[in-house]
């Protein structure tokens, strides 16, 4: 019996105990996932295969046992990542109230989707108009005219609805 044949058959044998072994310590959810890529792994892998039947088939465990301990690994890597973020966002006090803005917000969200994504990348992200560029995969010319004509647009439609105080609009000058 060939490698592929004999791996298929093994694959095809365990996979009901394979998928209820990963699904006893992740969940339905991320079971199905995670017997995909132990299948993967051990097609990646099937020179390795051993000829025996059972030793085969606790070689699938073997694959699936280490796809769970990395799985577990980017779960951990996560959550700490998350904490560090959320750490950052309380240490941040200059975050605007959630209300604040709303009248530039929704004036962004009405330009043209190229204009709204250079001023958010300028305003919002603090890229420079070269490395927003960069990223758009643009030519900083196109930028620096795209940036003119979203401030043009803005100034526009942001003195319309203004009341006449200095506030209006600021941020755009």
């Amino acid at each position: 019996m060939s490698r592929d044949a004999a791996l298929t058959r093994v694959l095809e044998e365990s996979a009901t105990d394979l998928l209820a072994y990963l699904s006893r310590r992740v969940g339905p959810d991320d079971a199905a996932d995670l017997l995909g890529e132990t299948m993967v792994i051990a097609w990646r892998r099937s020179s390795d295969l051993p000829d025996e039947p059972e030793r085969s088939r606790m070689w699938l465990f073997g694959i699936a046992r280490g796809t769970l301990a990395n799985h577990g690994r980017g779960q951990r890597r996560r959550w700490a990542l998350a904490d560090r973020l959320r750490l950052l966002r309380q240490e941040d006090h200059s975050s605007p109230a959630a209300d604040e803005g709303l009248e530039v917000r929704d004036a962004i969200a009405r330009l043209d989707p190229d204009l709204a994504e250079i001023v958010r990348l300028v305003h919002w992200d603090r890229l420079s108009l070269v490395h927003a560029a960069q990223l758009l995969g643009i030519p900083s010319s196109t930028a620096r005219g795209r940036y003119a004509r979203a401030r043009e647009l803005l100034r526009a439609e942001l003195a319309v609805g203004a009341a006449p105080n200095a506030e209006n609009g600021a941020g755009f000058a």
